[in-house]
């Protein structure tokens, strides 16, 4: 049996395209920070921000450590038994 390949995004949000090759302001920065930790505790994927904001899955862990969230652990989560 095959594993279902991975989900493709439509790329980065209009926002954000572009603005990792350039040096931030920090009005774009706390928007980056603002807008992944919003989505991440929603329950968004590293991989998923990183698509939506043109930046590399590290580039949005560090954004996380700079709001103080709490990164979840490699996974999926443990099916439940009903």
């Amino acid at each position: 049996m095959a594993y279902p390949g991975r989900a493709s995004y439509p790329g980065p949000l209009p926002e954000f395209v572009g603005s990792a090759t350039i040096r931030q302001t920090p009005e774009q920065r706390a928007r980056l920070i603002e807008f992944v930790s919003r989505e991440y505790q929603a329950g968004r994927s590293l991989r998923e921000l990183a698509g939506l904001t043109d930046r590399t899955q590290t580039a949005v862990r560090r954004a996380l450590a700079r709001a103080q969230v709490q990164t979840r652990g490699p996974g999926a989560p443990p099916l439940r038994k009903n």
